[in-house]
């Protein structure tokens, strides 16, 4: 790997080992095979945690107990010889792994990527916080990679050897355009989180990006009510919708809830949950281009270009 320099991780290249672990719910042994083939398509060397394939014995919705799966990540991100930490799915679990971490040794370890959806919001939010570091948040290594679904695989191959790709939304809650650094992830983890040791910071100058699943449309917005009640959407700069998949329809949610906040807000990417699951970088700046209904990795510099992977912007040059 090359040096990440500004605490940051740095891209994956071909050859490098990944580990994929299994901090929530149990794993299916054929998926994450067949998961970790795809990923070695892409050149990477795969190694699972010690305990990827546990359950718990009393309770079979978490893959092993809290201090086996937290050893797994903390010893995938402290060991140097691993690239980056990959999480097999998600279902339920990821917070109760984070009273468990060192995380004074986890802040010594050179940062690397780490990803997932979901659940895994527990971590990226905790990793943000504590450790400073850009996540990556998108479909896991044994569900929707291990169907080796292509659009989704290219995704992934982007934000893990390079700075992601633009993703599109559907429509355009309320236009316009703004830049920062993006935070979020799924929305019910988000809200178990405030009030704890780990409550996601503020979005303050920041573009908020939310999806979720399988929630009443009244239960989201009780949970956006929660976040705005909490100061979390004080000051946010943008808003980006992911997917809502067995939800209904919430866009009169969304336009009672976060339309007052007088933002740009983007709805309709395909990052979340259902058949479409693409890639974003939670940490990184982002351009949010609502008219053009675009995500966009990097933000103008004073020249107007802007930073991202060469041929992420239409007419523009590396």
């Amino acid at each position: 790997m090359r040096d990440p320099g500004g605490g940051q991780p740095s891209s994956l290249h071909a050859g490098d080992r990944v580990a994929v672990i299994a901090p929530s719910g149990p794993v299916d042994p054929d998926r994450l095979e067949r998961g970790a083939t795809v990923l070695r398509s892409l050149g990477l060397e795969v190694t699972f945690g010690r305990h990827a394939l546990d359950i718990a014995a009393t309770l079979p919705h978490l893959a092993g107990t809290d201090a086996d799966r937290a050893a797994d990540l903390q010893a995938a991100w402290c060991d140097p010889e691993i690239a980056a930490v990959l999480c097999a799915r998600g279902g339920y679990g990821a917070a109760r792994v984070l009273d468990h971490l060192d995380w004074t040794a986890l802040g010594r370890a050179k940062p690397k990527p780490l990803h997932g959806s979901s659940d895994i919001t527990a971590l990226h939010v905790a990793f943000g916080r504590r450790l400073g570091v850009t996540t990556s948040f998108g479909p896991m290594i044994a569900s929707l990679i291990a169907d080796g679904e292509p659009e989704a695989v290219d995704h992934l191959r982007a934000a893990l050897f390079d700075r992601g790709g633009p993703v599109t939304g559907t429509h355009a809650l309320r236009p316009g355009r703004a830049t920062g650094s993006l935070t979020g992830g799924n929305l019910a983890l988000l809200t178990s989180l405030l009030g704890t040791p780990y409550a996601p910071e503020p979005a303050a100058g920041r573009i908020a990006f939310l999806e979720d699943v399988g929630e009443a449309p009244y239960r989201v917005d009780r949970m956006l009510t929660q976040l705005r009640q909490a100061g979390w959407f004080d000051g946010v700069a943008g808003i980006v919708l992911g997917t809502w998949t067995g939800c209904g329809d919430l866009d009169a949610v969304f336009a009672d809830r976060l339309g007052p906040l007088g933002v740009p807000i983007l709805a309709g990417v395909p990052v979340g949950h259902g058949p479409r699951q693409l890639t974003i970088r939670l940490g990184a700046p982002v351009l949010l281009d609502a008219d053009a209904l675009v995500l966009h990795p990097g933000v103008p510099d004073a020249r107007g270009r802007r930073s991202g992977p060469p041929g992420a912007f239409a007419g523009e040059t590396p």
